[in-house]
């Protein structure tokens, strides 16, 4: 059973796609590269914002850090705003911590964001730690921000954490780690994303997750 339980943010507990869109066609704008559909941009929900910069527009080291500089111009005011709280989630992380369990946010997006939007939704108490990337890249990948949280903790049995995300990256970064991944359907991966990534158990609903975790 698992003690341990790091949550993903976007896709996870937040709907983010407002926010995330907006400021990525901002900053492609200002690369000289126009994108009118802000659903061709939902891709970059979930992934490093560098990488999925370079992997999509075959921008240069510096040109991906001028595209994610220019994100951040509009995201730090507006962005991490445009977000919507899943229905459901201050009742489900109650109900885990009344069962015991140790709750913490495992997030690629910067720390300074992740705690921004907590306090906006209240929901910052339910965490004994708040793992999130660095502004300056050191800390990045998912497997990054997971072995912080496993040292903010100070976890020693891998095997009693569980990290819960909607996307192939979450799986990823958990298996990277040594840690199981549940994985969401109702963020932005999808089903067969998460099965074909290797998720231990995929849910369809808070209901569904939290059987899973207290049982």
């Amino acid at each position: 059973m698992y003690q341990y339980i790091l949550f993903d943010l976007d896709g996870t507990l937040t709907d983010p796609r407002e926010g995330i869109t907006k400021s990525v066609q901002y900053a492609l704008a200002k690369m000289g590269i126009e994108e009118p559909d802000l659903s061709a941009l939902e891709h970059f929900i979930g992934p490093p914002l560098y990488d999925e910069f370079r992997r999509c527009y075959n921008f240069d080291d510096a040109q991906a850090k001028q595209a994610v500089a220019a994100y951040r111009e509009r995201f730090s005011v507006h962005g991490w705003k445009e977000n919507i709280l899943f229905d459901g989630v201050p009742a489900m992380l109650q109900t885990l911590r009344d069962a015991g369990k140790t709750l913490a946010v495992a997030s690629s997006k910067p720390t300074v964001f992740v705690e921004k939007i907590l306090d906006l939704f209240e929901i910052a108490p339910y965490f004994d730690a708040v793992s999130g990337a660095t502004l300056d890249g050191s800390i990045s990948t998912k497997a990054q921000v997971v072995e912080q949280a496993l040292a903010l903790l100070s976890v020693e049995d891998h095997k009693s954490v569980v990290l819960v995300g909607d996307r192939m990256h979450d799986v990823e970064g958990a298996q990277l780690c040594s840690i199981d991944c549940v994985g969401v359907t109702f963020g932005f991966g999808g089903l067969r994303e998460l099965q074909q990534a290797g998720a231990k158990h995929v849910v369809q609903d808070f209901s569904e997750l939290i059987r899973l975790l207290t049982d």
